[in-house]
């Protein structure tokens, strides 16, 4: 039997776009749920993620893979510390909108990328380019001038950034696809997230019983963590990782813009020498990429 043609499959940049076009906007969702607070807010946001990725299992019969998964303790271990690290993340993401630190927010996902290329150097022994190595130092001259002039922000960018790149680097490790291991991940963290959930209603009374439309905001959260990453996973399965890792600057340069407009917030000299270097980064970054990706490939 003929097999269909690379050329004539669908496209994953629609779904690419729509993915980091959801994430970036993401600052939006969370000024409606701005009066949860942030631990509250993510715990919430797991709860209702796992159900929702159960739903999607089952619609895509990955049921096979989301048990091969559950009955392999090495995998458990790497997702349970996978979990962790985006828990951290998620709760350091929210509390920064929140309390209006959104430039340090888009710093740390412009700055992730790089990350991800300075870990693979450090600890999976790949090699720089002399591009790639311009790109890295810029970077980190960016974040020196941070540390210079705004300080009290940078462990924000630096928290989101390592943390989402070595979980990256743990989800490499485990041969489970992203919407069975975000399923676990969920499921891991349902245990803690009830006992945050509970211990906030006991507290000062439970977010999700103060109103129809704020339980409904709630429960968008569990939407807003599948289906991005659920695009996601189909992009990667349709165009070369290499693009989709330029796209990914998208997200961050949309938090930026609404930090500027929506937030107001005021940027700071520093930030924007940071910002400044980090573009530059990302631009060479991105121009590497789409070089090695025109490069013909060699036996």
């Amino acid at each position: 039997m003929n097999q269909p043609d690379a050329d004539s499959r669908p496209s994953g940049l629609p779904v690419a776009i729509g993915a980091y076009v959801i994430w970036g906007f993401l600052p939006l969702y969370l000024l409606l749920v701005r009066a949860v607070p942030a631990f509250e807010f993510v715990a919430w946001r797991i709860i209702w993620t796992l159900p929702i990725c159960l739903l999607i299992v089952g619609f895509r019969r990955q049921g096979p893979q989301l048990r091969a998964a559950l009955a392999d303790s090495k995998s458990l271990r790497w997702l349970f510390l996978s979990a962790t690290l985006i828990a951290v993340n998620w709760v350091v993401y929210v509390w920064a909108i929140q309390n209006n630190h959104v430039y340090a927010a888009s710093l740390g996902y412009y700055i992730n990328p790089l990350v991800n290329v300075l870990l693979g150097t450090l600890l999976l022994g790949e090699r720089l380019n002399r591009a790639q190595w311009i790109a890295v130092a810029l970077a980190a001259l960016g974040v020196a001038l941070l540390a210079e002039g705004a300080l009290t922000t940078l462990w924000i960018s630096l928290t989101l950034a390592f943390s989402f790149g070595v979980y990256g680097m743990v989800r490499k490790q485990v041969p489970v696809g992203s919407l069975p291991g975000l399923t676990i991940e969920s499921g891991l963290l349902l245990v803690p997230s009830i006992g945050v959930a509970a211990w906030y209603a006991m507290q000062t009374g439970s977010s999700f019983a103060v109103s129809t439309e704020l339980s409904l905001a709630i429960v968008l959260g569990g939407v807003l963590t599948a289906i991005p990453l659920l695009m996601f996973a189909v992009a990667a399965k349709r165009m070369p990782y290499s693009t989709l890792g330029f796209i990914q600057f998208l997200a961050p340069s949309i938090v930026f813009v609404l930090g500027l407009t929506v937030f107001e917030e005021p940027l700071k000299p520093a930030q924007a020498a940071c910002f400044a270097c980090i573009w530059a980064a990302a631009a060479i970054f991105g121009w590497d990429m789409w070089r090695q990706s025109r490069a013909p490939k060699t036996a």
